[in-house]
């Protein structure tokens, strides 16, 4: 965004409502990652990857497999 408004792309005016959504989605994934986590029976190491998947760019590829594989093999364990 600081980039945008730099090279003249985005007005400075956008700047606040934007980052106010970006933070309010932002805490909703975190609740729903929790919710959906403690619905799966994930443990707290699953959780956190999901929290660190947020923070760092395209880490949610990572997790995602390692989800995947997980879900995997309960679905062979049953």
């Amino acid at each position: 965004m600081i980039l945008s408004v730099t090279l003249g792309i985005t007005n400075r005016e956008y700047v606040f409502p934007l980052g106010a959504t970006h933070g309010v989605l932002f805490i909703i994934y975190l609740a729903l990652s929790l919710y959906a986590s403690h619905k799966q029976k994930w443990s707290e190491i699953t959780w956190f990857l999901l929290f660190l998947a947020s923070l760092v760019p395209f880490a949610f590829i990572a997790v995602e497999a390692y989800i995947r594989r997980e879900m995997n093999k309960e679905v062979k364990a049953i």
